[in-house]
């Protein structure tokens, strides 16, 4: 973990990558993790805990099987919105975005259950972020 400021446009800058998320940085039990998402992502649920979004860039749209039915929630770059545990959930971008996910250290990108994880989608628990040294 860095012990200097992080600009997330230059850590987001580090990777391509879609749906892998990077960790940015730990605060107690939980990452902070930045990810760059376009399409669509899987159809699945966190038992035991919420998940939060903040749109950094772009736009986002979570579908949700709730009780009363499904409906789509729409984050425009700034919004934030946290899933809570147990609802099953798709996220989807329809142009490039980036987002910024805040949840327990060794969360799964995927969940406790999911849908069958297409090649596109890393199935991750946040890799690393790795910035460029000062000499870069």
């Amino acid at each position: 973990m860095s012990s200097e400021p992080i600009a997330l446009s230059e850590a987001l800058a580090t990777f391509d990558a879609r749906w892998s998320p990077r960790v940015v940085t730990r605060v107690n039990d939980y990452e902070a993790r930045i990810a760059k998402v376009e399409g669509e992502h899987v159809w699945h649920v966190h038992e035991s805990t919420d998940e939060f979004f903040l749109v950094l860039d772009g736009e986002l749209r979570i579908g949700l099987r709730e009780p009363e039915g499904e409906r789509t929630v729409t984050l425009p770059a700034g919004s934030v919105f946290t899933v809570p545990r147990g609802v099953e959930h798709r996220p989807f971008a329809p142009r490039p975005t980036a987002i910024l996910m805040f949840e327990p250290s060794g969360t799964l990108s995927v969940g406790d259950r999911h849908e069958d994880v297409p090649g596109h989608v890393d199935a991750t628990t946040g890799h690393e972020l790795v910035l460029p040294g000062p000499d870069a």
